[in-house]
């Protein structure tokens, strides 16, 4: 029942992404408080954890909670989980195909955290195949890669070779039917317009990183 309404009250609100890129980690954070049995947690709690301001916490939590805060104690944490769930998509299970097992992808197959969060790898696919299997996927040549996916309907995929072959693999994914992609290759791929991608530029992270470093030194 909670499923449908926190649906229904998804599809109503538009959400920043500012506001959704934090909700993963308030979800993390909260999920650690539920094991160590926790009742309750408060903004405050959650932004001095990411060092960031409670009032922007209390009102990213309040767009999409279908229970208030309680004064003093803050929000009840099974509730707020259950509703991050929908929300976020970890109450249900999409299958994935990975492309390039190289080094990344080898990470990203054998990485079970992924179910956690409602993906599974299902398969991963390279140009040149060494291994049968990792972590107890099959690892299959490239060509079979637009067949094996219209077979199966899988629609989100992986994609994780250097950014010299990215956009014919995105090619590849999107003639074998796959709806959403998350990119890891350090370029920007073309892709129709319903088509969602998602890039995860490693280099720019790290970048960020050292200069801020640099910044405090």
């Amino acid at each position: 029942m909670r499923s449908e309404t926190m649906k229904d009250k998804q599809n109503s609100l538009i959400i920043l992404k500012s506001t959704l890129s934090r909700l993963p980690s308030y979800y993390c954070i909260i999920e650690s408080c539920q094991a160590r049995g926790d009742e309750y947690i408060s903004a405050t709690t959650i932004a001095e954890s990411l060092s960031i301001n409670p009032v922007q916490v209390r009102k990213d939590l309040a767009s999409i909670c279908s229970e208030p805060g309680r004064p003093k104690l803050g929000f009840k944490i099974d509730t707020i989980l259950a509703d991050l769930k929908v929300y976020l998509g970890y109450d249900h299970y999409d299958e994935a195909v990975l492309v390039g097992v190289g080094a990344l992808g080898h990470v990203l197959m054998q990485y079970g955290g992924f179910d956690n969060y409602g993906l599974g790898i299902v398969a991963g696919f390279d140009k040149e195949v060494h291994e049968r299997n990792i972590a107890g996927k099959p690892v299959l040549p490239i060509a079979k890669l637009v067949s094996f996916l219209r077979r199966t309907h899988i629609k989100i995929g992986i994609i994780a070779v250097p950014a010299t072959a990215a956009q014919q693999v995105a090619d590849q994914l999107v003639a074998g039917g796959v709806k959403a992609i998350w990119n890891f290759a350090p370029t920007t791929i073309n892709l129709p317009d319903n088509i969602l991608v998602k890039n995860e530029n490693l280099a720019a992270s790290l970048a960020a990183l050292t200069a801020e470093l640099l910044r405090r030194s």
